[in-house]
């Protein structure tokens, strides 16, 4: 036994040993500095900790897919691709966190922020290399757990006790609403390997048994609603975003997302593209049933829009934002066509760089401000232009405006919704319209950057590593807009398999 364990490729694990190590090592240094050290120096360690493992990552890039603990931990194309996503998020969110203040959890920098933060990327990466449902939980109740801790960090903010509490009883329902789901897939199979349940359902030709796993499978997409933010479980979204600070918002509404749609993929694409629907000779069940996922799609894009259209504070319209984002995801999911990964995977990236470069300046004007109402931003141009400026483009690139990534991004959500056949064509016109009127909510912002006249006095500059994360992400989302050829191509060379 010691011998195989010895034998196995531990190597492959490498940037999460990276980010487990630095986590261990800062919570110790957090537990032993004395207290009148600044906590910023952990944060500057979390940084170069991601910057490692990313490194380490990208030297991966090239390496054919193997697994290691009798394929529990799987590093192929998939999991190498989204984890790069992971990474880049929690790298702009630590680099946003460099300053102190209110909105990074307390006047004083808490270590224990920046030690969940890496915590909570472990689980997400664990998720992302799963090969087995027991693994596969385990890293989503770790990137879970930390969530909901780093959402209450402002243990004397009642709004943050609030989000935090929130989180968890919506959290724990969906946990055991995708544990169900899961149970009848064991029930069904006998393993939990999730190449042998592949397997095993392919040759499932019962009637009864082809029920309950039409059973589990709305179980688990109703409950993956929850970590994806979108309709049914999105009733917390709004109040979590706004009672947390400003940095976990980004982290919610960027690296979380990301994380809710790698495990949703894993499911759907792993086990249920490999189950019939109805006999061996008929459509495989995630193609039977990917009606249901557009008409979730539909419903996030119209609900979303809605809710934001009546806000006037900033981070619950994003909130509502993330929603729409996150049914127009969905809606690149159950388009099931030969561009779904390549899609899905640009628009992660391209959100992930433009939500967090936004929130960025967010919780810049909220410092100041003490105010999460869009009027703060009155004026914004006069005071700081080249701040304005890039808060533009990134507004821009969200409403998906010509010349920005997520205008690419959403454009090939709605080209995979009419390549693969004519039967989603009423999705992507819902797509459009959400798309149009999210015009509205977005220059709402804008008409108060560039158009109102300055009411309230921001005197404090950005920190460094609040400037050094904005530079990346506008700079990405202009480039990206340009010339989206560079990220996509590196996905088809590296990761097309």
């Amino acid at each position: 036994m010691n011998e195989s364990i010895m034998d196995e490729k531990w190597y492959l694990m490498t940037p999460e040993f990276i980010v487990l190590l630095a986590a261990v090592i800062i919570s110790l240094l957090d537990l032993f500095l004395p207290k009148k050290v600044n906590r910023l120096v952990l944060g500057w360690l979390s940084v170069l900790a991601v910057l490692a493992g990313g490194i380490v990552l990208l030297l991966f890039s090239g390496v054919d897919s193997a697994s290691i603990l009798y394929g529990t931990f799987q590093l192929d194309a998939f999991a190498k691709a989204f984890k790069l996503i992971l990474m880049i998020g929690v790298l702009l969110i630590l680099l946003m966190s460099m300053h102190k203040g209110e909105e990074n959890g307390s006047e004083n920098v808490r270590g224990e922020y920046f030690y969940l933060l890496l915590t909570a990327l472990l689980g997400a990466m664990m998720l992302s290399s799963s090969g087995d449902l027991i693994t596969l939980f385990v890293g989503l109740e770790l990137l879970a757990v930390s969530s909901y801790i780093l959402a209450g960090i402002k243990k004397d903010d009642i709004r943050s006790n609030e989000a935090a509490l929130k989180y968890v009883v919506n959290g724990g329902i969906s946990t055991a609403i995708t544990l169900f789901g899961m149970s009848y897939l064991y029930g069904v199979t006998g393993t939990t390997n999730l190449a042998k349940m592949g397997e095993a359902l392919s040759g499932v030709y019962d009637s009864g048994l082809q029920l309950l796993l039409g059973i589990s499978f709305l179980l688990i997409l109703v409950g993956l609603a929850f970590k994806t933010a979108t309709v049914p479980f999105h009733m917390w979204v709004a109040d979590v975003y706004e009672g947390a600070p400003a940095a976990v918002t980004a982290f919610l509404s960027a690296v979380s997302k990301t994380a809710g749609f790698i495990l949703l993929l894993r499911l759907l694409a792993g086990i249920f593209a490999a189950a019939p629907s109805k006999g061996l000779t008929s459509v495989s069940m995630l193609t039977d049933m990917r009606m249901y996922i557009a008409a979730l799609a539909a419903a996030a894009m119209i609900i979303g829009t809605l809710g934001a259209l009546r806000q006037r504070n900033i981070k619950r319209m994003l909130a509502y934002s993330s929603i729409v984002h996150g049914g127009y995801l969905l809606g690149a999911v159950a388009s099931l066509s030969i561009f779904m990964m390549d899609t899905i995977w640009f628009y992660l990236l391209t959100y992930t760089l433009m939500t967090i470069g936004t929130f960025v300046i967010i919780q810049w004007v909220i410092m100041q401000t003490k105010s999460n109402d869009i009027s703060g931003f009155a004026g914004l141009y006069q005071r700081s232009p080249w701040t304005a400026g890039t808060l533009g483009i990134l507004l821009l690139s969200l409403a998906g405006i010509p010349g920005t990534a997520g205008f690419i991004a959403k454009l090939k959500i709605i080209m995979s919704l009419l390549v693969q056949d004519n039967s989603l064509w009423w999705l992507a016109i819902i797509m459009i319209v959400a798309t149009v009127v999210s015009y509205v909510y977005y220059f709402g912002i804008f008409i108060q950057v560039f158009f109102r006249k300055e009411e309230q006095i921001l005197k404090d500059r950005l920190s460094f590593g609040g400037k050094l994360a904005l530079c990346i992400a506008v700079a990405a989302t202009v480039l990206f807009g340009i010339l989206p050829n560079i990220p996509l191509d590196y996905f088809q060379h590296y990761f097309g398999s």
